[in-house]
């Protein structure tokens, strides 16, 4: 079998195996997480990008696959998380914007693609690194252009590609010491092997197994209990920049005018590992830094700030490393801010945790927490300062009888909602004193509208609405505005009366009793009805409530 041409569908059919081998390798890859943060997390990153990605692609199939690869290059900008993540949408960013014109590719034209791709993702990073998936992506490339000279058949082209991917992967030690050290090869070229090998697997119409087979030194250290994790590798006190910190701008024309290598410059003094992408309405920032409140308060100079993610790299190692030893002779030193959040579903607590939530409590409708659940939560969060998010009408209450017996700093923000709760916590600045946190965080819950379908315990007249038992009804900050036999229509209805010309970010989260192909169907109704606005879709796997969704 030979291929020559490569439209948008077969491409499509590409990104969605390259993301699902990813995903069924993403533990093994952060296994290998070394380089450049003890974060751990690389598989996890990549694979939540790269199935952002896929998840744009799957909604825009078509046969242009030039409009198959901005849709990927969208997803993928929206998803990015952490180095990696970030360096994989710069990849495919450049890949969209050399093929954008063109209604399929030849392999000549899919090779330059590739490199189109590494040169943009070498751009994007300030003090680029051999040795990691940058490395493996521009050998790569570099071999599918020298190949594509000679051979039309794209299968060849990416079966070589491929080969030779493998082969910079397995050179990546020989290139950061740290990796010989311990080891190990880059992870974050582990994850782009992983979806190459999903690309040509597509193209051969070949089935790859649930994980991808690794070197058996690099097998030992994943899997054998005697060996300590790579990070033990490293020291603590070797980390200069302590906050990995992500966040994206809004970008507002009355602010302050963008340009991409002013914004890169300025933010690189500020720390390193700094990557920047930017569109024509958005820019994403991912930087490892001191103070992650002054590289935000910039960031505000342009428009508003999103999808803001802070985690304190020293206590990750600190943990990691405490784990390996087994010590526990000292106390774990007191963080100055603990944020608890209180919440129903394995989904939505993941969720706060991503944001910057210390603890989650599980609790809400049916099952409020006590005052003394919460007292509990307050002194395991090992913080000078607390800020309580209720996230319930019902649990406020307690959450302030907690905060007036609790020895420590603790703040009330009174949300009623998990929206709410995902709105506050994304005004926090750690840079701020407690009081400011909890006046700016308060603030933040009027710029959030709350949705929720669910269905009636039994027959009822609400505000002139009549509700049938089993009916499902469409509640708006926590009032009953739609009531519908069809889940589908109620939840189109809610979103019809909560969404307006204002309207900028739709984030939708279903529960644990609602069907994937419902979720689908609502996802589409958005986009085909509501263009303007960006879309997130989350499994908060919660009881009672088939969707819970937030209008920002």
């Amino acid at each position: 079998m030979s291929i020559t041409s490569l439209d948008g569908n077969r491409f499509a059919e590409m990104i969605v195996k390259g993301a699902n081998n990813l995903s069924a390798n993403a533990q093994m890859v952060d296994a290998l997480n070394v380089f450049p943060v003890p974060d751990g997390d690389t598989g996890t990153n990549m694979n939540l990008s790269m199935t952002s990605g896929s998840k744009e692609v799957q909604a825009n199939k078509q046969q242009h696959i030039g409009k198959v690869a901005a849709a990927l290059s969208k997803g993928l900008l929206m998803g990015a998380r952490g180095n990696s993540g970030v360096i994989l949408s710069q990849l495919f960013r450049g890949f969209a914007k050399d093929i954008e014109a063109k209604p399929s590719l030849s392999g000549s034209e899919f090779a330059h693609a590739l490199e189109a791709g590494v040169l943009t993702a070498y751009k994007a990073v300030m003090k680029p690194v051999e040795g990691t998936i940058l490395t493996v992506a521009k050998d790569a490339a570099n071999r599918a252009v020298e190949i594509a000279k000679t051979e039309s058949d794209i299968i060849k082209i990416m079966s070589e590609t491929l080969k030779e991917a493998k082969a910079s992967l397995k050179r990546t030690p020989d290139l950061l010491p740290v990796l010989k050290e311990v080891g190990v090869v880059d992870s974050g070229g582990q994850g782009l092997v992983c979806v190459y090998e999903g690309f040509l697997a597509e193209l051969t119409g070949e089935e790859l197994p649930d994980v991808t087979e690794i070197a058996p030194s690099i097998d030992e250290l994943v899997n054998a209990q005697h060996h300590q994790s790579v990070q033990s590798f490293m020291n603590t006190e070797d980390i200069e920049f302590g906050y990995c910190t992500e966040f994206m701008v809004k970008f507002d024309n009355d602010k302050k005018s963008f340009t991409e290598e002013n914004f890169r410059n300025d933010l690189s003094e500020h720390g390193d590992s700094l990557l920047v992408i930017a569109d024509e309405s958005v820019v994403k920032v991912h930087i490892h830094t001191e103070h992650p409140g002054d590289v935000l308060s910039y960031g505000q100079q342009y428009g508003s700030l999103i999808n803001m993610k802070i985690e304190n790299m020293r206590e990750q190692h600190s943990s990691i490393i405490d784990g390996d030893s087994h010590k526990h002779s000292s106390p774990q030193e007191k963080q100055e801010y603990g944020i608890i959040a209180v919440s129903m579903g394995e989904g939505i607590a993941d969720l706060f945790k991503s944001v910057g939530a210390t603890s989650v409590i599980e609790g809400g409708q049916t099952m409020n927490p006590s005052t003394e659940d919460i007292m509990k939560a307050i002194e395991s969060a090992n913080a000078s300062n607390i800020i309580l998010l209720p996230n319930n009408k019902n649990i406020i209450m307690a959450a302030e009888q907690a905060a007036e017996i609790a020895t420590e700093n603790v703040v009330v923000v009174p949300s009623t909602s998990v929206p709410q709760g995902l709105s506050a916590i994304l005004a926090f600045n750690p840079s701020a004193s407690i009081e400011q946190n909890g006046q700016g965080m308060s603030e933040a819950l009027s710029q959030v509208k709350t949705g929720q379908v669910t269905y009636a315990v039994r027959d009822t007249s609400i505000d002139g609405i009549a509700i049938t038992k089993d009916d499902y009804m469409g509640i708006q900050d926590g009032k009953i505005v739609e009531t519908n036999k069809d889940l589908f229509q109620a939840t189109c209805n809610l979103l019809n009366k909560m969404i307006d010309s204002d309207s900028e970010i739709i984030t939708v989260i279903h529960g644990e009793d609602t069907a994937p192909e419902i979720v689908d169907k609502v996802e589409q109704y958005i986009s085909d009805n509501f263009e303007d606005v960006e879309v997130e879709i989350h499994n908060g796997k919660q009881p009672l409530y088939n969707f819970i969704i937030s209008v920002e």
